[in-house]
């Protein structure tokens, strides 16, 4: 079975033969990857009026546990942001009335973000919608290889995440 990548790379072949193409064929594939299943998810969350940087935050502080509450920082390490972006993704939310910041009780020049009732039930619908989108994405490929696709990616993230100024080690957002 061939793709469009592939052809691709028969063609950088064709132009370039002593030219080693191979790292190509996984991150071509990853590239498209990204892009077709961004698309794909999108439409779960403009459903929900939400774009993915968006959602991200709300998933944070949802997954992170009753009563759905952190700091800005820890936010903003949990999604490899800076504190602009972080800002504005807050501000945002913020006034769609998803979240709220309240005065931080363990410092006082501080605020922790929470997740209101209403961005509560945000979260947990789109989730629905989220999950259908990445199993569909995920459909063509069985139990046993989606497995394998996970372990093999996880090698390779852990791998540079050790190496990486900023780097997510275990147990760590």
């Amino acid at each position: 079975m061939r793709d469009h990548v592939d052809f691709v790379l028969s063609q950088w072949r064709d132009q370039c033969p002593g030219l080693d193409v191979s790292a190509m064929a996984v991150f071509s594939r990853l590239f498209r990857l990204h892009t077709l299943a961004a698309r794909e998810v999108d439409t779960a969350f403009r459903k929900h009026s939400l774009h993915q940087g968006e959602f991200d935050v709300l998933a944070t502080l949802y997954r992170s546990g009753p009563p759905h509450t952190l700091n800005p920082q820890a936010l903003v390490s949990a999604l490899l942001l800076s504190s602009g972006a972080m800002t504005n993704r807050l501000d945002r939310l913020e006034q769609a009335g998803l979240l709220a910041r309240e005065p931080n009780p363990d410092d006082r020049r501080g605020v922790m973000v929470s997740l209101t009732p209403q961005g509560l039930r945000a979260i947990k619908a789109v989730l629905g919608d989220y999950l259908a989108e990445l199993e569909q994405l995920l459909a063509p490929l069985p139990a046993a290889d989606r497995k394998q696709l996970a372990t093999l990616l996880r090698r390779l993230l852990t791998a540079h995440d050790r190496q990486s100024p900023g780097a997510i080690g275990p147990g760590k957002p």
